[in-house]
């Protein structure tokens, strides 16, 4: 390697000139340092008076460290130059830089671009979590009609799927040779022993009508022909019975469904899960009627979520008194479920989200802003919750357009967090 100052002697003979007249001058020791070949000498004081800050750095106020200008991950603790020769930028206790972090954008490019700020707060925050959904009977409204007794069906009073029935409305007329046995023994126990002889008891284990057993209590004769009462209100969904069959005791011979209160039952992703609970009030849409809002209510939470779809089902009990609801209906479910609290919040176009690190621009001034990273809770309609990185009444930009023109800034100033967080 060539050495420079052989071929400027002057320049050579200038720094012996200066080593020697500081030399003798402060009469302290010197220190020797080289820069490109070329040989300097300084007495320890002018050192030590590298080491402190700038004047007006930090406003008056103390460094914490100075940081790389090209943003490596890469601090002293004291003034220093890179490799190029740049000075490394200082950064206040307060977080701000003396041309660090801060973006700056002249007042006249922030006026014709219409930059707006907006002051966070604390506010209280619902998240509005969407479904698919499915229209189900209430399984706790449905009504088995299976004799516990055989016999033939004589007659049908009810011989349609869909029709609909009032509690105590005679369904069928059946003939059982086993009930008029029992019938037979009533009465014959009633005349031997009165009012207090075998009871109804085995009567009424069989399901016996109430109105028939009032004739036998009556002393009236026994009926030949029994007519079977519909147990409940509803709507027949299921009928197996045919006038003149023959049937088994325990079978099924008609399911009705009370209509009046329908299931919806919702399919959750598994990462809005945490945000519903019991109680929480919902809307029901479905397709047939597409300009109308079925209100209903979160009652129950499924346990397990399905392996494939990575979803949980929800229950919601909606009000069907007009049975508008039919079951197997798809619907679409929106669930208000309020956040305990009060959270600081900030608009959600503020957020500027790269995938691996979301910032906003927190305003320190006219034309200064600071780039900030922050972490981020649920997201509700038009704003966003704020965990960390942000507190009450700091204005952030919320129409950030120059960001296009800016981006290079803002990449440099957010390089002083890289150094923050290594």
């Amino acid at each position: 390697m060539s050495n420079n100052s052989g071929s400027r002697p002057g320049r050579g003979l200038a720094i012996a000139v200066l080593a020697a007249a500081l030399g003798a001058a402060g009469g302290g020791a010197a220190v020797l340092w080289a820069w490109k070949g070329a040989v300097s000498l300084a007495p320890m004081g002018v050192a030590e008076a590298a080491a402190e800050p700038p004047a007006g750095a930090c406003g008056g106020g103390k460094v914490k460290y100075y940081r790389n200008p090209m943003g490596l991950p890469d601090t002293s603790p004291v003034p220093k130059k890179d490799s190029m020769d740049m000075d490394y930028i200082p950064v206040c206790e307060d977080g701000d830089e003396a041309g660090g972090n801060v973006v700056k954008v002249s007042l006249d490019r922030v006026q014709r671009l219409g930059v707006r700020s907006e002051a966070v707060e604390e506010r209280a925050l619902s998240r509005t979590v969407r479904a698919f959904a499915s229209v189900q009977f209430d399984e706790r409204r449905q009504t088995v009609i299976a004799p516990k007794f055989g016999g033939w069906i004589e007659k049908l009073h009810v011989n349609a799927t869909g029709d609909a029935v009032t509690a105590g409305q005679p369904l069928f007329d059946i003939y059982s040779p086993e009930l008029n046995v029992l019938q037979q023994e009533f009465l014959l126990a009633n005349r031997l022993q009165g009012p207090q002889g075998i009871g109804d008891t085995r009567l009424r284990n069989m399901d016996y009508p109430e109105r028939e057993l009032e004739k036998l209590r009556r002393g009236e004769r026994a009926a030949r022909i029994i007519a079977i009462p519909a147990p409940a209100a509803g709507t027949v969904v299921e009928k197996t019975a045919v006038e003149g069959m023959r049937f088994q005791p325990g079978e099924t011979l008609f399911r009705i469904v009370d209509t009046s209160t329908m299931w919806v039952l919702a399919e959750v992703y598994e990462q809005d899960l945490a945000f519903v609970k019991v109680g929480d009030m919902a809307s029901v849409v479905v397709n047939t009627w597409p300009g109308r809002s079925f209100p209903g209510r979160v009652t129950f939470i499924y346990p397990a979520l399905g392996k494939e779809s990575r979803t949980a089902r929800l229950r919601i009990e909606v009000a069907n008194p007009d049975g508008a609801l039919r079951a197997d209906m798809a619907a679409t479910v929106e669930i208000e479920s309020p956040i305990a609290g009060r959270w600081v919040a900030a608009p959600d176009s503020a957020i500027i989200d790269s995938g691996k690190r979301q910032v906003v621009l927190v305003e320190r001034d006219e034309g200064r802003y600071e780039p900030r990273p922050v972490k981020l809770g649920a997201r509700v309609p038009g704003y966003v919750q704020i965990l960390e990185g942000l507190k009450p009444g700091e204005r952030v930009v919320t129409s950030a357009t120059f960001l296009i023109d800016a981006e290079s800034n803002i990449k440099a100033a957010l390089a002083a967090f890289m150094g923050e967080s290594r």
